[in-house]
Formats: structure tokens, sequence, C-alpha cells
């Protein structure tokens, strides 16, 4: 999918209009084919069927008319209980989570429900026509209207216990979680390799990249403004076999781009035109804020956010932050069974072409748990169990990543507050020679693990 439809694609999934509408469109058509049916079968479907509505014009109207207006009620008091759930999910969690809420499909789905059966009953209500006119009664789609009331009474009985457990702690940051833990997935794919293969791919990838993008070049320049949420990988490397050069990537998904910032470099410089310069540009996808879809930083930032608000002295909810403290360990652990993605990229007959930048493990361990070991340094019991999560790491990183883990464990023992009790101050300097212990002592088979290059999508 090309990254700018995979831009609006995105948008509409998070958005509380678009599968209402669809929704509302497949009503249309349904009473439309209704009325059709009962225009041209309505003797036959009574004499077959003896569950359809048998009632007169009357009847039918009142029927109908009750469905819809009760309909277009509960639509505004289901929109009412939605927006109580983003203020409590904006005010508890952080207003990033926001956007996770609007992507539930369960909610879209319920709102679609009652637009639909009410733009369903609205349509068949006005083909009744009375005795004084030329009598017609849509038998089959009076009885459909009453089925689909039924059905949307089951879907706000649903919804009432959807929400009550959408709003919870622990659910939401599974969901954030499972975002994460598939952006890993999608982004850092496991594969069968050799890791001291993979160690010599890397320095010679380095010393080929120091040679390859070397000297003069033209630069492709930002023209607006806004966090780079897609980077259309297939597409730069297409473009760079075309003309023949070499692309550095100055900037990597997540990051802000200001006006006229340099987004990227082309070598040589003289191939560098401005046509080429300009479709080099739309390669970059723009937007108002930082999404998953190629941003691993971000779904971590986000467990690390409900974290951090759980620890502020206006919430002061330690229990919320185990919880996100446990979710981003298992994230970490699948980071450290994995090779992170060499920066060059080759083409189809081994020719160097894109230089793209892309984050080490150690500094997605220092995104993970820097601002939980700051945040947490007054709290024995979360510190505690960050010191237990880095301990059980260690057997799932390999030797050359645990560095950042052993700064991590030096920094929360230097970090303790005088303020902490004596026994909570020996509990977690036990607790850091522990898992500072286990990092030193704990063997990975680098060459039997499982473990390649990930190339991540979009990088």
């Amino acid at each position: 999918m090309s990254t700018w439809l995979q831009k609006y694609w995105e948008r509409l999934r998070a958005s509380f209009w678009f599968l209402p509408s669809l929704m509302a469109v497949a009503a249309a058509a349904l009473a439309f084919a209704g009325v059709t049916l009962d225009e041209a079968f309505t003797d036959r479907l009574l004499s077959g069927f003896g569950w359809l509505y048998t009632g007169g014009a009357e009847g039918a109207s009142l029927v109908l008319s009750t469905v819809a207006g009760s309909m277009i009620t509960i639509a505004g008091v289901v929109f009412s209980m939605t927006l109580v759930a983003l203020s409590l999910a904006s005010s508890q969690l952080g207003p990033r989570l926001l956007r996770n809420f609007m992507r539930d499909t369960a909610n879209q789905v319920v709102i679609g429900t009652f637009v639909a059966t009410f733009v369903y009953c609205l349509l068949v209500l006005r083909t009744i026509r009375r005795a004084d006119e030329v009598a017609f009664v849509p038998h089959l789609s009076v009885t459909l209207g009453v089925v689909l009331a039924l059905a949307s009474l089951g879907v706000l009985i649903y919804f009432v216990h959807h929400v009550a457990m959408s709003i919870q702690v622990d659910v939401v940051v599974a969901r954030v979680a499972d975002e994460l833990f598939a952006g890993v997935e999608r982004l850092f794919p496991r594969q069968v390799g050799d890791r001291s293969e993979t160690a010599a791919k890397t320095a010679r990838d380095e010393a080929r990249a120091a040679a390859a993008f070397e000297g003069a070049g033209a630069d492709v320049i930002a023209d607006g403004d806004g966090y780079l949420q897609l980077v259309d990988a297939e597409r730069l490397m297409r473009l760079a076999s075309e003309a023949d050069v070499r692309i550095r990537l100055a900037v990597r998904p997540g990051h802000y781009v200001f006006r006229r910032q340099t987004l990227a470099t082309v070598y040589p410089a003289e191939r560098g035109k401005r046509a080429l310069l300009g479709e080099i540009r739309r390669v970059f996808v723009l937007g108002e804020q930082r999404t998953t879809a190629q941003d691993i930083e971000f779904a971590m930032l986000q467990l690390v956010e409900v974290a951090v608000r759980a620890l502020s002295p206006g919430i002061n909810d330690p229990f919320t932050a185990l919880t996100c403290v446990d979710r981003l360990g298992s994230a970490l652990s699948r980071l450290g069974e994995r090779d992170m993605p060499t920066p060059l990229r080759s083409d189809d007959q081994g020719v160097p072409r894109v230089l793209a930048p892309s984050p080490s493990l150690a500094a997605l361990v220092g995104t993970a748990l820097e601002p939980l070991r700051q945040h947490a340094r007054a709290d024995a019991l979360v510190t505690r169990r960050l010191l237990s999560t880095i301990e059980r790491l260690a057997p799932r990183f390999p030797v050359t990543g645990r560095a950042e883990l052993l700064r991590q464990v030096a920094m929360i023992e230097h970090g303790v507050p005088a303020t902490l009790q004596a026994m909570d101050r020996c509990i977690v300097a036990e607790a850091c020679e522990k898992a500072r212990r286990a990092l030193r002592t704990s063997r990975v088979d680098d060459n039997a693990a499982q473990r390649s290059p990930a190339t991540p999508e979009g990088r």
C-alpha cells in the first residue's frame, strides 16, 4: 500500500464518521432493496411467511416512527457515553491514548448500528401510502425494521459492557502493549541467521557506507513542518536504482521536521536534478502527530506516559506503573532476541543505494527505562520491579546489548534519594547488585540463536 494511502487509511480508522457513514449507506441500500421486494412480491410473501408484519399503514407508520425516534435518541446517548470515556482516558491516562480509543472498531460499529437503523426506518417510512391514496404497506421492510431494532438493543447491551471494560487501566495498557508487540514483529521480523555473520556484515556495511556516501551531495529540503510518519522505502530504493544515485536519509519516522530542513542527501550532487529531488521529497509523509506505523519508539512512549502519569503526586497509582513496567519488559525481551537493522540498504545487484538511520537497541532501552527510572526514584516498589525486569532481560539480551542495561542499573543505584527509608534503600541496593550480577554472568548462545539483521518496513 502506498504510504500516502496508508496515512489516510489510518486517519479513517481513527475517525467516528467513516464506518458509521458506510453503515448508513448500506442501510439506505437495504431499504431500497426491501421496498423493491415488497412492491413485487408482497402478496406471495404474506402467504408464505407467517412471521411478517401484517398490519395496516397506520400501524406500520407508528412502528417505524417509534423505532426511528428511539434509535436517534440512543445514538446521542451512546455518543455522550463515548465522549465521557474519552475524557476519562485523556485525564487519567494521557491525551495521546485518545487515538487508541477512537480506533476502537466496536465503538464505531455501535454508533453506526443506531444511525443505520434510523436511516433505514426513515427511508422505509416515506414509502408507506394510506388508503386514500394507492395503498401500499411494505410488510417485509417493516419486519426488517423491527429486526434491526432488536439487533440494536443487543448492540446497546454490548456497548455498556464494552465501555465499562475499555476504561479499565489494565485493559488499556494491554491494548497499547499489543500494538507495541505488533510493531516489534512488523519492524523487526525474526529470521534465521548467525550473529557472528551479522556482526561481520554490520562492520562491512559501515565500511561500505563510509566510502559510498562521501563527497558533495544535493539536499532534499522539506516543504512543510510536522512529524515524519512514514517513509516509502520501496519507492525510495526504486528511485535510487533508476537514477543510479545513492541517498542518505537525515531523519527517520518519529522525528519532528522543520520547514526547509534537510530530509535526505543525494550522491553524487550532479545527478540530483530538481525533478528527482521532488520525487524523493514525496517519499516522506509528514503529519500532525506521531504514529506507530513505522515508529516503534512512539509505541513505547505511550506505555511510558501511562506509567509516568500514574507515578505523579496527583494520581499516585504505583500499581498501574507496575503493569506498564511488565509490558515494557515484554517488548524489550522481544527486541533483545532480534538484531537491529543495519543502516545500509542495497539493491538487487548488491549496490549500496540508501543509508537510513534506525534506532539502536541501547536507544530503545533508554526510551523505555529512562523516564521510569527518573520518576520512580522515590517509589521503592516500582524501582524494585524495574530492577527485577532488567534482571529477567539479561538472558535474552546479547552480550553487546547489555551495556545500556548496566548503565540503567548504575543510575538507579546512584539516584536512590536519601528520603527513602533505610530498609528500602538496602532492598534497592540488593536488587541492583542482583541485576548487575545477572547481566555480567548470563550466557547467550548467540550463534545458535535464530537471529539475523531485520529489514523493517519503511526503514
